[in-house]
């Protein structure tokens, strides 16, 4: 195919992966409702169900809207949140089915292993971030006060903001293993590397806990604990990488 035709090709790969994302866009507004009261407005409710599972005495806060287009805006950005989420993967495929022609039958596997790798651990990220971080957090900010003068009242697009950060930024995080994987694919890191590393990994899990969980070694750890984990597995995947590819050579120089 001449340059043009891919050109083409990728016009009309974009336009189906955002049309995907515009039609799962429509599909959250019908249920905009049922998601703000239940997910988004979920652990700000004392009978939340990980408030039982953690053992928290959970407290009742109250959500203040203090700017005259705060709650449009807030239901705006849920809508396309969610759509973003639920349209992604048809995005993905479409791109996909763009690159697919171009790859080697062993590079379309790696590349669709990669792929569920990377989906299935955003989305422990996720349920880690907002079933753990956000609960274990809001609590934390709900019972602080320095007066009981001062009672504890959360703008709504802070709130809104704070989970979405908690979760998704959990969920970036757990991506650890699939950029492993990438920059061992590239040569870039080896086993030995991060093996010499893991005692800077231990200090920068910390130091990343510490930035997505309030201010209590409690949390801290929780999140620490997790990376730690996949850092550990991140090695493995890393001498997984390696014997393969020196299985490949090998064969190659037979």
């Amino acid at each position: 195919m001449s340059f043009l035709d891919h050109l083409e090709d990728l016009r009309w790969a974009l336009i189906k992966g955002i049309g995907g994302l515009l039609g799962a866009t429509v599909v959250a507004v019908f249920f905009r409702h049922w998601i703000i009261e239940n997910i988004l407005l979920g652990p700000k409710k004392p009978d939340f169900f990980m408030y039982r599972v953690l053992g928290i005495q959970a407290r009742e806060f109250v959500l203040q809207n203090r700017t005259i287009t705060g709650q449009f805006f807030a239901d705006i950005g849920t809508v396309i949140a969610v759509g973003v989420i639920i349209g992604s993967p048809i995005f993905v495929y479409y791109m996909w089915k763009f690159i697919e022609p171009g790859l080697y039958p062993g590079e379309k596997s790696g590349l669709r292993f990669a792929s569920v790798f990377a989906t299935f651990f955003f989305m422990l990220g996720i349920s880690f971030g907002y079933c753990i971080i956000t609960p274990l957090a809001l609590q934390f900010f709900a019972h602080y006060e320095i007066s009981p003068e001062i009672s504890n009242e959360f703008d709504i697009n802070k709130y809104f903001g704070m989970i979405t950060f908690w979760s998704f930024g959990v969920g970036a995080l757990f991506e650890l293993p699939v950029v492993i994987y990438f920059l061992a694919k590239l040569g870039l890191v080896n086993p030995v590397i991060l093996r010499r590393f893991r005692k800077y990994a231990l200090i920068v899990t910390l130091i990343l806990g510490a930035i997505f969980t309030p201010p209590d070694p409690i949390s801290q750890v929780l999140v620490a604990m997790p990376l730690l984990l996949l850092y550990e597995l991140s090695i493995h995947i890393a001498v997984v990488v390696e014997r393969r590819q020196a299985r490949a050579l090998k064969e190659a120089l037979e």
